[in-house]
């Protein structure tokens, strides 16, 4: 779910049907106990996560080196837009952004690529999550596995906070088969050109409430709790300060 070759790249050793066993559910539950979410506004914590972009873009081969060593845009800045960074016990490991769009609040990176498609029905009353610039720290990402899931989790938390007529996601052609399996994503637009990368993507949509009331059931780990809903995105008159949240999946008969 994001604009981001790093995404398929990690996700591609997961695209099977064994990712749904028990034994891989109650894992990647018990690695959330050491995992913590960042809303990230401003500051040093605004800086590392653009770090961890530049360095993952580079590795993948998406970019050519520049001086500032980080990767940032306009749409960082916009006030539908919510920067967050994944931590291992201390450690930002990953990172993603999301976009909440609606039609007083249409600008994010898919409709920029896709507003033919998607102006007409935000228009129409539709709203949309867009998740984009998911990157990884590539050392962390050898040795946790699961981080595709842990990281992406904060798009499913995000459909219950927005209620939102799906979730987007534009990617490589070659990494589609882990959204299809494990968001049932359909093909909404073939690939074209999206500006600063080398490769075409593909706009996929995962529809809610479902299918991804059935991906919630198979995967319970992408639950949450109505308070974790509000801490990551909830706007306040503290809106400029980076907030810490907990996952709470492992509440899940209780968070759903």
């Amino acid at each position: 779910m994001g604009i981001h070759e790093s995404a398929g790249r990690l996700t591609s050793g997961f695209d099977n049907t064994n990712a749904t066993t028990s034994a891989f559910v109650r894992g990647v539950t018990s690695l959330l106990k050491d995992i913590e979410y960042r809303r990230c506004e401003s500051g040093e914590d605004m800086e590392d996560i653009y770090r961890l972009r530049y360095s993952s873009y580079l590795a993948a081969g998406m970019i050519g080196p520049n001086d500032s060593r980080m990767i940032r845009d306009d749409l960082d800045e916009s006030p539908n837009s919510y920067r967050f960074g994944v931590y291992f016990e201390g450690n930002l490991v990953s990172t993603l952004r999301l976009h909440y769009i609606s039609a007083d609040f249409p600008d994010a990176p898919s409709v920029r690529v896709f507003k033919d498609a998607l102006m007409p029905r935000l228009d129409a009353g539709e709203t949309f999550i867009d998740p984009s610039r998911f990157a990884a720290d590539a050392q962390w990402a050898s040795t946790l596995r699961v981080l595709p899931y842990i990281t992406l989790r904060l798009a499913m938390v995000a459909r219950h906070y927005f209620n939102p007529s799906a979730i987007l996601t534009a990617i490589k052609e070659e990494h589609a088969g882990f959204y299809k399996r494990i968001f049932e994503s359909e093909t909404v637009v073939e690939a074209r050109t999206y500006p600063g990368l080398k490769m075409p993507v593909i706009l996929y949509q995962s529809r809610c409430p479902e299918p991804l009331a059935s991906v919630e059931a198979r995967y319970p780990f992408f639950r949450s709790s109505p308070v974790e809903r509000r801490l990551l995105f909830e706007r306040s008159q503290q809106a400029r300060l980076s907030l810490t949240v907990l996952p709470t999946a492992k509440y899940s008969r209780i968070a759903a």
